[in-house]
């Protein structure tokens, strides 16, 4: 029996057990073997000719980094077009696109790739359509842009978010404020710093004896649910942010268009009829918050042409990622930074490394001083090279006489 009836299986098992008090451990067993069948489907199979295939991966550029995801011939191409000019091709068909066609939005002094991608159908987790290609550079995005048809069943919304979830990608959701650890020996320690409605630890111990975990420690520090305790034993999850862009409403009646503009994390949009583009633009921004810091040299103006762009998800929006973005060995000659902005108590402010910035801050750094010498210790030397001992001193030759 290959993995995917395994999976069907398990599956299967699931939908016909009654969920109750008697069946929750029973339950939470079948979800961790689940959750390690479909991580062995995503792995590349072993064996000649494992790594052949094109894949759809771009190299990164720019400040951040969007994916187009949607059911084939709901508008991908067609956006792409409008917000980035490039030249991708739409047709009336589906499956137009067939690679990766990488752009770049120039929005707010930033440079945002936006990545359209192939249309995915439903069973893309299992290998459908490419689907694992899809996939797995939606993985390596900041952001994801599913387009969907506002003209179709709203079920497509569902269907493209259950085949993120089986791959390990988490919409608009935090990781679980769990701690786990293996140890080689001394059992299982749980401990919970909140009450725990959704586990307990025999519920832990089930988890464990599936994943053959007999040593480790856990601490829940939140009320988390089985299957995210099962998502920080994986460690292979991505949490990634995602904006729902509904295509096509200007096929859409008045009423149909206002509750789509009410649904969290939702924004109705049409390329045909170019409206609301530049509302997407700004959702986009506030989604990804980027920060704009802006250099400053000594005794000269602020730089406002080109600024440093930096983010959470890429190393921090502190003063330390800053610099490090500026150049990597500019850390080990910090001394400290003079801040202007909203992140400043005053004007200007000396910080450190650890000082958090906010956005279209302007930053001066200050290197140590170096001493202008070789050895440290100034022009002129002070001291002698001669050893402080006498008997490390060496001895001299003889004179010839």
């Amino acid at each position: 029996m290959g993995i995917i009836e395994k999976i069907k299986e398990i599956e299967f098992e699931m939908a016909r057990t009654q969920k109750n008090k008697a069946t929750e451990y029973h339950l939470g067993q079948l979800k961790a073997k689940l959750a390690k069948l479909r991580t062995e489907l995503q792995e590349p199979a072993k064996g000649a000719g494992a790594g052949a295939g094109d894949g759809f991966e771009v190299q990164k550029y720019g400040d951040g980094r969007v994916a187009l995801i949607g059911f084939p011939s709901v508008g991908k191409s067609t956006l792409l077009t409008e917000l980035t000019g490039t030249d991708s091709e739409a047709a009336s068909y589906e499956f137009t696109t067939l690679t990766c066609i990488p752009g770049v939005i120039l929005y707010n002094d930033a440079k945002i790739q936006l990545l359209d991608l192939p249309g995915i159908i439903e069973g893309a987790a299992q290998g459908k359509g490419r689907g694992r290609q899809v996939i797995a550079v939606c993985k390596s995005a900041d952001l994801l842009l599913m387009v969907l048809d506002a003209t179709k069943p709203h079920t497509h919304k569902e269907i493209l978010t259950r085949e993120l979830e089986s791959v390990g990608i988490r919409l608009n959701r935090s990781p679980p404020n769990i701690y786990f650890k293996k140890r080689k020996t001394g059992g299982v320690h749980f401990n919970a710093t909140v009450p725990l409605t959704n586990m307990d630890e025999k519920m832990v111990m089930r988890v464990l004896q599936e994943y053959k975990i007999h040593n480790a420690d856990i601490l829940f520090r939140e009320d988390a649910t089985v299957d995210d305790f099962i998502d920080v034993m994986e460690g292979n999850r991505r949490y990634i942010k995602c904006l729902y862009v509904y295509n096509k409403v200007d096929m859409c009646c008045m009423e149909e268009v206002d509750e789509i503009a009410r649904r969290p994390n939702s924004i109705p949009i049409s390329c045909s009829a170019n409206l609301n583009l530049d509302g997407l633009l700004e959702r986009l921004w506030d989604m990804m918050a980027l920060v704009r810091i802006y250099t400053r040299r000594v005794g000269a103006k602020p730089d406002f042409n080109e600024p440093v762009v930096l983010s959470e998800d890429r190393g921090g929006i502190n003063i330390e990622a800053f610099v490090s973005q500026i150049h990597k060995t500019l850390v080990k000659e910090f001394n400290y930074a003079l801040v202007w902005g909203r992140s400043a108590k005053h004007f200007p402010q000396r910080v450190g490394l650890a000082h958090k910035l906010t956005d279209e801050d302007v930053v001066q750094i200050v290197k140590k001083k170096k001493a202008t010498g070789e050895d440290g210790k100034g022009r002129l030397r002070t001291q002698k090279n001669e050893p402080a001992r006498i008997a490390d001193r060496v001895k001299k030759a003889p004179m010839k006489t």
